[in-house]
């Protein structure tokens, strides 16, 4: 690429850097100044098991524990009963209909009271009139009861107590259905509130309904979800007005909050969707059955030759015996046509054309697969390695720091670089993993060369820190006592720990980005000289690398 490539420039990374992602001694790291770019917001002081939580560059969501959801649920209500003068439980039917948007609330109150007032079903005046004096039939059971043992909602209708409390249950037990209930009359619109469930229902079937009502709160407020990870029962309050959806709970799930899938930067949620769809899908099944198998003549199951003759026997009941290569009868086959290893016949017939055009769509089918299988693989490695250094942070903060501690004479207090480095790894892994996703949909060459060599320069940073903080701090683990190199050591891990990260965030923000700067690049490209081509790479990804460097990352995507 030539001088023009600079899109990853935000952040200039200086000479330590460039030199650590051209594969220079590991000493060159502390040339790098290490300062860090202000992001614009407050990193809280969270503890090192959130994980990926601390490692945002921005944090645009706010987690919520269940006490949390119960405090703004409760101050939404209060705020609307404040404001229209009515009751909480009549507040609480308002925005159940209106799935907690407290503005919409006031909107359509406002506007129309009346009309509110009979959608939801908060009436205020009864629809039958009930008389004070006398006994009055329920409406369920049809037994008289005096006026005191009636109970009605606002339309008046006249229900006994054994009666609420069967319909309330029956309700709570059917499911969250229970929250938006009405009067048992039939057709009558009156809303039955929270007052009447605190009433009749039994204490079990009140905390089924306050989680229906809790949950409610969640998952019909378009701001907030409930994390997915398996047990957990946090939510995420999501802040509009930012692309970036990743985000992170307290229980160390890592997701998106727009396609709840995991965590996928720099990947769109489409492009997410197809990979995991292709990854289920048996299409590849089919791939790999039409470059690998022939069908039998005769039964037309698929056969897979593993053996070297042509002489090819399916499996009972068919038991047909043809040639692999032209699939006819093998008893027309002996020494004239070609014996056990060639087929005359198939190589006449193949000069003539006859087989060209299954022998083109079995090599298309070869050759999409051995491409998918590619980039699966290296999607699928990184993913291991990612979960193999989960697991090798818990044992670092649960063993290897109290023990370094002890060697080193060090306080652990001073040992978060050693965890910050591996919640980097982490998140590196994590980006890593899912660019070859992006690159298996990537279409555009000139694009594709240039994502390559991206690809390849991170990957060898990130292998670079995985390797410091994974094999060199093991010197320090065994050491008999204090090790004067030790300070040598924290210097350049958190030196290759703040490169890192900000080649990757450089590296995330350039492919979502959709590498626009190299069209502009290669338009500038055919106007300059063959000199000009070669020249120096600018910005925070790469400096001083001609043409070769992409060759390289072409080795480097294909594992070599």
């Amino acid at each position: 690429m030539d001088s023009d490539d600079d899109m990853l420039g935000a952040h200039d990374m200086g000479s330590g850097e460039d030199d650590f992602y051209s594969g220079g001694d590991d000493d060159d790291y502390n040339e790098s100044d290490g300062d860090e770019t202000d992001y614009g917001f407050v990193e809280e002081d969270v503890d090192d098991s959130l994980l990926i939580a601390s490692h945002r560059s921005q944090i645009n969501y706010v987690v919520l524990k269940e006490e949390d959801i119960r405090r703004l649920q409760m101050d939404d209500i209060g705020r609307v009963s404040m404001v229209l003068s009515i009751t909480e439980a009549e507040a609480s039917i308002l925005l159940l209909h209106y799935h907690w948007s407290v503005s919409k609330v006031h909107d359509e109150w406002f506007a129309d009271e009346e009309g509110v007032r009979k959608a939801v079903g908060i009436l205020e005046r009864p629809l039958v009139s009930t008389p004070d004096c006398g006994e009055i039939t329920c409406g369920i059971c049809f037994e008289s009861f005096l006026p005191e043992e009636i109970v009605s909602l606002s339309c008046g209708h006249p229900f006994c107590s054994t009666c609420w409390t069967g319909y309330i249950s029956t309700t709570i037990n059917d499911g969250p259905g229970c929250l938006m209930l009405k009067c048992p009359e039939p057709s009558c619109p009156a809303a039955v509130g929270q007052d009447m469930f605190e009433k009749f229902a039994s204490r079990e079937d009140k905390d089924k309904y306050y989680k229906y009502f809790l949950r409610s709160y969640v998952e019909d407020n378009r701001k907030m979800k409930w994390c997915p990870a398996p047990g957990c029962e946090h939510a995420i309050e999501f802040a509009a007005g930012t692309s970036n959806y990743d985000v992170s709970c307290l229980c160390s799930r890592s997701f998106c909050w727009n396609c709840t899938e995991e965590a996928h930067r720099p990947v769109d949620c489409h492009t997410v969707a197809q990979w995991i769809r292709k990854n289920s899908a048996e299409s590849e099944n089919m791939n790999w059955i039409l470059a690998n198998s022939k069908p039998c003549p005769k039964c037309k199951r698929p056969i897979e030759k593993n053996h070297g003759c042509m002489h090819m026997t399916c499996t009972p009941p068919c038991k047909y015996e043809f040639c692999w290569l032209c699939l006819n009868a093998w008893t027309a086959h002996g020494e004239r046509t070609g014996g056990f290893y060639a087929c005359n016949r198939y190589e006449s017939a193949k000069q003539e054309g006859l087989y060209d055009e299954a022998e083109k769509r079995r090599e298309m089918a070869k050759n999409s697969l051995e491409r998918y299988t590619h980039y699966y693989e290296r999607w699928a490695s990184n993913q291991t390695s990612r979960q193999k250094a989960l697991e090798d942070l818990e044992k670092t903060r649960l063993e290897k720091l109290e023990k370094l501690s002890d060697i080193q004479c060090t306080p652990e207090s001073q040992l978060k670089f050693i965890t910050e480095a591996w919640l980097q790894i982490i998140e590196c892994r994590r980006v890593l993993k899912w660019t070859y996703a992006y690159g298996y949909y990537l279409p555009d060459h000139d694009k594709k060369q240039f994502f390559e060599y991206l690809q390849g320069e991170a990957e060898s940073g990130l292998e670079r820190l995985h390797k410091c903080v994974e094999k060199e701090l093991e010197d320090f683990l065994t050491a008999e006592g204090p090790s004067d190199d030790f300070n040598h050591f924290r210097t350049k891990l958190t030196g290759l720990t703040s490169i890192t990260k900000t080649y990757f965030e450089n590296l995330v923000k350039a492919l979502e980005n959709g590498l626009a700067d190299v069209d502009t690049s290669t338009q500038g490209a055919s106007s300059k000289s063959t000199s000009s081509k070669s020249s120096k790479t600018k910005g925070g990804v790469v400096k001083g690398k001609g043409s070769s460097k992409n060759a390289g990352s072409g080795r480097n995507s294909d594992g070599n």
